[in-house]
């Protein structure tokens, strides 16, 4: 009876995944012949794969729940048991290597690529400093944020606009497109200091499109649907460099911002404000009864993760040399948001490898044009479904009083001394 149960749950989600797959796996509409093609045999592929897939994801279920209490026991017995994942990013010993070859291989890559692949690198970077930037709003603080985006269209309307109509230097705009952005960041964190949860999300999604309805609409500042073009590259001590070079080099700028960005995210975790925003994500009363200020660490992780958003923003702008308000809808919010939760909530390599995933997967998936979204989609599904806590869970650090540990100490030698 509970194969048939078994084979039978299966059988119905096979049947289900087939009819929400048809159009895009079956039909094929070809607009210049204006035939429709019927790709039967895909019919038949989805079923028996999402029939295995279903099976597969069961037995990992079922195996999962029997195991749980095993497991439990098990790490009670032999103590705190780190995974091998776990070491790698806690021992120096093993991840000082690792990281080595990862820098190699970085600054390697625009001599050994065609300047498409470069290009792809550049946004993918983009993506990992916006990532870690919402990592202090949502994963730290734990203040859900759905307009992101607008912060980072401050900083590329910024620079476009000091460049196009004012000449300035995109050095001399970077600092102050990040500062932009980390003041509008402040403006909206005031209204909506007292706000948490769903509420928080609708009002920064309202934000959030707001900002782009701006963008739209006040032509005189922001030229409309039209954008902004002709905006300038960044260069290098006056040097004149084409689009080739002019990428290699935005390329080494974004790693470099990365390598920044994680430092001072790093820093930022370990220090009092850091500790302050992991309170507030805990237990918002609890934190404001041990004396914390609830303002002031809002409004610092607003600001600070809206200054990345605005940095990147001007980095953004220079690279594309044209940006118009579609570049800044809510579906870009919702990616960097996946990135933050995928990767885990508050974790830094986390965010990092989920933003190189989310970014570089679809790419490399062009081969297959038809299938490429359903793939991504289902490695999105699975993810959350066999790894909830992100692919690197955040460890909480446990401090133990060395007073103590000396006391318990002594007191086991005097009692074997007894």
């Amino acid at each position: 009876m509970a194969m048939l149960a078994y084979l039978k749950s299966s059988s119905i989600a096979a049947v289900w995944f087939v009819f929400l797959t048809f159009p895009l796996m079956v039909v094929k509409v070809n607009t210049l012949k204006n035939t429709v093609e019927w790709r039967w045999m895909n019919m038949l592929w989805v079923a028996i794969g999402a029939f295995i897939l279903s099976a597969v994801w069961r037995w990992a279920m079922l195996r999962r729940i029997k195991g749980a209490s095993k497991q439990e026991q098990e790490q009670a017995e032999a103590g705190k048991r780190t995974s091998l994942g776990q070491r790698l990013l806690e021992d120096p010993k093993l991840n000082r290597p690792v990281i080595g070859v990862v820098i190699i291989l970085a600054l390697l890559m625009p001599w050994v690529s065609e300047m498409y692949q470069v290009t792809i690198w550049v946004f993918a970077l983009i993506y990992v400093v916006l990532g870690l930037g919402l990592n202090i709003t949502v994963g730290l603080a734990g203040l859900l944020d759905l307009g992101y985006v607008a912060f980072f269209g401050v900083g590329a309307y910024t620079y476009a606009i000091l460049n196009t109509r004012f000449d300035l230097d995109f050095w001399i705009c970077l600092p102050i497109g990040g500062l932009t952005g980390a003041l509008v960041g402040v403006l909206l964190g005031f209204p909506i200091l007292r706000l948490r949860g769903d509420y928080l999300a609708i009002v920064t999604l309202g934000f959030g499109s707001i900002a782009k309805i701006v963008y739209e609409n006040w032509e005189e500042v922001f030229n409309g649907a039209r954008g902004i073009e002709k905006i300038a590259r960044p260069g290098f001590f006056g040097m004149e460099m084409d689009i080739s070079a002019a990428t290699t080099f935005t390329y080494y700028l974004m790693l470099l911002m990365v390598v920044f960005t994680i430092f001072v995210t790093n820093r930022l975790k370990d220090s009092r404000i850091g500790r302050a925003w992991m309170a507030l994500r805990e237990d918002e009363i609890a934190c404001v009864a041990m004396g914390v200020d609830m303002a002031k660490t809002k409004l610092s992780a607003y600001a600070l993760g809206a200054f990345w958003a605005g940095l990147v923003g001007v980095i953004f702008a220079s690279q594309t040399t044209y940006i118009n308000p579609a570049s800044f809808d809510f579906m870009l919010s919702a990616i960097v948001l996946s990135m933050v939760v995928l990767g885990g909530m508050g974790s830094i390599v986390g965010v990092v490898i989920a933003a190189l995933v989310l970014n570089l997967l679809p790419e490399y998936l062009r081969a297959f044009e038809d299938y490429r979204m359903l793939v991504f989609g289902a490695v999105m599904v699975l993810m959350m479904l066999f790894r909830p806590q992100g692919l690197v869970a955040n460890v909480r650090k446990t401090y133990t009083h060395r007073k103590v540990r000396a006391e318990e100490t002594n007191g086991r030698e005097c009692a074997e001394a007894a």
